[in-house]
């Protein structure tokens, strides 16, 4: 489904991507975990075209994103949603109107068939009835929930989930977990997550890459993750001060 080769981004000296390379396939939940600011969400926003690779290619069903005319990857990115961080709601809107802007702003259906949509989204969210709400009036688990069906509202092929359980407690970030699990049940969609928690990588995951030092140094099952060798990977998971991480 998505193949990265040799990708490099450098900010100013910064040389956050290094040449990385990943592959994804059709249909699997992959957690990309590694340490706050190694590159995660810098790696999300190159799959979902928003920023664009000093050097290498991202393929998405065969086709090189950073070949398309601007027109044509606005189009192509209707394929992708994605769950950010902190859900980036638009505080002006409802929770109608930010669940349906994607196809307020890309399709011309009327407004009762958006609705319907609208609502169905809301409903695979555990959220029906709340369209006429504001995100003020939501709770930080709520917003995540919308931000999701947001997310999914226009159908996509892949989901993109950036630190999805970043700042929530203990028991909404669980619910955030089951819930990323059943959409991937009932939509079997491709989704690739980032994530420094380990808990909800090991819940979520068909598979799990390491980020270090920009590039993927380890690949593989939740199991094959906690029995790695690697000494990078023993550290982080443990989450142990020492180690050859010290940076």
């Amino acid at each position: 489904m998505i193949q990265i080769r040799g990708l490099h981004k450098s900010f100013g000296s910064n040389h956050v991507l290094q040449g990385l390379d990943l592959e994804i396939q059709t249909g699997e939940t992959l957690v990309i975990i590694g340490r706050s600011g190694c590159g995660k969400s810098v790696l999300l926003k190159h799959i979902m075209g928003i920023m664009e690779p000093d050097e290498g290619t991202v393929e998405i069903d065969g086709v090189d994103l950073f070949s398309l005319s601007q027109r044509e990857l606005d189009q192509f990115r209707l394929k992708l949603g994605m769950l950010f961080q902190g859900a980036a709601l638009f505080d002006s809107l409802t929770v109608r109107e930010n669940v349906g802007f994607s196809l307020y702003e890309h399709t011309h259906l009327p407004e009762g068939v958006v609705g319907e949509k609208v609502e169905e989204k809301l409903g695979l969210v555990g959220l029906a009835g709340i369209g006429d709400l504001m995100p003020a009036e939501l709770s930080g688990g709520m917003k995540k929930r919308v931000g999701l069906a947001r997310a999914i509202c226009y159908d996509p092929k892949i989901i993109l989930y950036d630190e999805p359980t970043t700042g929530l407690d203990p028991i909404m970030a669980d619910g955030i977990n089951e819930l990323i699990v059943e959409m991937h049940r009932k939509l079997r969609v491709t989704s690739v997550a980032v994530t420094h928690d380990m808990k909800s990588a090991y819940k979520v995951a068909t598979r799990i890459a390491m980020l270090y030092r920009g590039k993927i140094i380890g690949i593989g099952t939740p199991d094959e993750i906690r029995e790695s060798e690697n000494p990078v990977i023993r550290q982080f998971i443990s989450g142990s001060a020492t180690g050859p991480i010290t940076d």
